[in-house]
């Protein structure tokens, strides 16, 4: 990659433009940076090969593209579901996650679009917002990291363009579920998935911002009017299980999450996704499956279930300790589709790897550099607890 100067990695368009207006070049030098950048994936002022040669020399002199680093990979034996450990230029680390076609769910999501990318051939990445997490949600591994810091909207993308360097496949779908609230970086996430949709080509509904219920982000979402998909991660229409659960519902109890997201519906359109991950005797409660049907009716909206993953704890004394997956799930689903709910089973790819939802963590979270990992396809991932 380039090095020196301004990194133009995560850019937009109007940036790039106005950078080398900055330079006493026309626009247009913007626009090719820009197809260069995010629609042909180059790594250098070199590979830019319809771009002048001074001009690309003056480039190298005062800028560069620097993204993430790949560090190790790691393919689950069970059903080809990929995570790729990232090094960024500060020695910290994140995880991304390529779960391969007809994998996400246990049937064909009725909302995605038909098109180019039909679900056999659906490629979805799941990318990271944030280094560790401030939200410590009780089933989540992601929370005992702590948190240390936001991506960039460089650093964001570059999973992305890095997964679709490496692989050579085309990424028909991303999720932003990765590690980190994508809410806590909102104008970093925007700014990247705005670029996914303009340089990459993914269109705005086969991006997804899923949010542990930061409704301030909700509601902005919905002024602003993005049309990418909202998944909420909700687990309990009962306040106290909540909050038992989820340590942001303190600070947006029920009744205030209800309130950004029919605010986000009333301005988009959209229906909204509720992830749910079901814990034996904590919300799998017939009282607690009523008020959960009550909550999802109050808005257009779809049910995604999640079997509870195993994490590792650093803190085993804490309320997730206790927490078992519910025998009740297959009943519970029915129970919600009999209340004519849509609801989704999302299935368990990559868990034999530590890459399916919640399981993703960086054992050394303080950030102190730590060497390079070999790559490697062992069953046990040398940078996960």
């Amino acid at each position: 990659m380039s090095t020196g100067g301004q990194n133009v990695l995560g850019l937009n368009r109007d940036q790039l433009r106005a950078f080398v207006a900055g330079l006493g070049e026309r626009p247009f030098r913007g626009d090719q940076l820009f197809l260069w950048l995010y629609g042909r994936g180059v790594t250098s002022f070199e590979g830019m090969t319809d771009v002048a040669r001074a001009f690309r020399e003056r480039l190298a002199s005062v800028a560069m593209v620097r993204g993430v680093s790949l560090l190790d990979t790691h393919v689950s034996p069970a059903d080809g579901t990929t995570k790729f450990l990232f090094g960024l230029e500060d020695g910290l680390k994140i995880e991304s996650v390529l779960i391969p076609p007809a994998n996400g769910f246990e049937a064909e999501d009725p909302d995605d679009e038909p098109g180019p990318a039909p679900p056999r051939e659906r490629l979805t990445l799941c990318v990271s917002t944030q280094v560790g997490c401030p939200l410590d949600c009780a089933f989540c591994a992601t929370g005992t990291m702590g948190y240390l810091r936001n991506l960039t909207p460089g650093e964001i993308l570059d999973q992305v363009l890095a997964v679709r360097r490496l692989t050579g496949s085309i990424i028909t779908n991303v999720v932003f579920m990765g590690m980190g609230e994508p809410m806590l970086n909102y104008d970093a996430v925007m700014q990247a998935a705005g670029i996914l949709t303009e340089g990459v080509g993914i269109a705005a509904r086969r991006i997804t911002i899923s949010t542990a219920g930061w409704a301030d982000g909700i509601r902005r979402m919905g002024e602003e009017k993005r049309r990418m998909k909202l998944a909420v991660s909700l687990h309990s229409a009962v306040d106290g299980t909540r909050k038992t659960l989820m340590p942001v519902a303190r600070r947006f109890p029920l009744a205030a999450l209800l309130d950004a997201v029919t605010s986000y519906y009333g301005r988009v359109k959209q229906r909204v996704t509720y992830e749910v991950v079901l814990f034996d005797g904590v919300n799998d409660t017939p009282e607690e499956i009523r008020r959960l049907i009550r909550f999802a009716r109050a808005v257009p909206s779809k049910l995604n279930v999640i079997p509870y993953h195993a994490i590792v704890l650093k803190h085993p004394d804490g309320p997730g300790a206790s927490l078992r997956p519910s025998p009740r799930l297959q009943q519970v689903v029915q129970q919600l589709r009999e209340a004519h709910l849509t609801v989704m089973i999302r299935s368990s790819a990559g868990e034999d790897i530590s890459a399916a939802c919640g399981q993703l963590v960086i054992a050394s979270a303080s950030g102190r550099p730590v060497p390079a990992i070999r790559r490697n396809t062992s069953s046990r991932h040398p940078s996960s607890t």
